[in-house]
């Protein structure tokens, strides 16, 4: 009876993931934004919310190397909100270029995924997506802060996924899709002023660089391209009046 109970229980989850829950109404997709906007441009709310975006960051240079066949070593988190992913393999090639431009692409690819699942009233796939892929990146965490970060993040998105009311759930992940597309941009924006000052050798743009043949900037400007463009679609799609 115990072992059916918990299947049951298993299940009813599984139908309320992949169900559709009501949508917020305009004003508050509105109000989620503004608020996810608070974080990315008051220097109290970056602090914090700029752990989040190098976690998305290194997150997405991990699924990129091992989508292109390269063996992860580990990624790591840190209190200054840099990061490291390393990963082993050619050290050129297709398999190199598209970990090394993952990274910047990954905040806006993962908000850009949200906000279709949230304009198909998928609220709750956003949340226990979210706790799949914190978890998976919890496994390859290498030191002892990034463990704590993702390892809070993780906690957090649970705790709403199990115990919020259906209303928070789909607030929370309407703020956290605004938030990863409009946060996307501004990391983009700092490393062109850091390699401005000459202050970022090592930048993915410039390894994007020796890898390509491309200039750094030119790089720079396709990340920037392509997050200002997820941010403009993703929009599109969160404030889209639900039939």
């Amino acid at each position: 009876m115990a072992a059916t109970d918990v299947l049951s229980g298993l299940s009813g989850i599984w139908d309320d993931v992949v169900g559709h829950q009501a949508p917020l109404e305009q004003d508050r997709v509105l109000l989620a934004g503004v608020a996810a906007l608070l974080l990315v441009v008051l220097p109290a709310g970056w602090r914090f919310g700029r752990h989040l975006v190098t976690i998305a960051h290194e997150g997405a240079h991990g699924v990129a190397a091992l989508l292109s066949g390269r063996r992860l070593a580990g990624i790591r988190v840190h209190s200054d909100t840099s990061g490291l992913t390393v990963s082993r393999g050619r050290p050129t090639g297709p398999g190199m270029v598209a970990t090394t431009a993952a990274g910047y692409l990954g905040p806006a690819a993962l908000g850009l995924g949200a906000a279709y699942l949230l304009r198909e009233r998928h609220a709750l796939a956003v949340l226990w997506l979210a706790v799949l892929l914190l978890a998976l990146l919890l496994l390859r965490i290498r030191n002892f802060y990034g463990l704590y970060a993702v390892g809070v993040a993780v906690l957090v998105v649970l705790a709403v996924s199990w115990w919020g009311s259906g209303q928070l759930q789909t607030a929370v992940a309407y703020a956290g899709t605004w938030f990863l597309l409009l946060a996307a941009p501004r990391p983009v924006l700092v490393l062109q002023a850091l390699r401005h000052r000459g202050r970022a050798r090592t930048s993915d743009a410039d390894v994007l660089a020796r890898l390509t043949r491309l200039p750094g900037l030119v790089w720079v400007g396709v990340f920037l391209a392509a997050t200002l463009g997820a941010l403009v679609l993703g929009a599109r799609w969160l404030l889209a009046v639900p039939s």
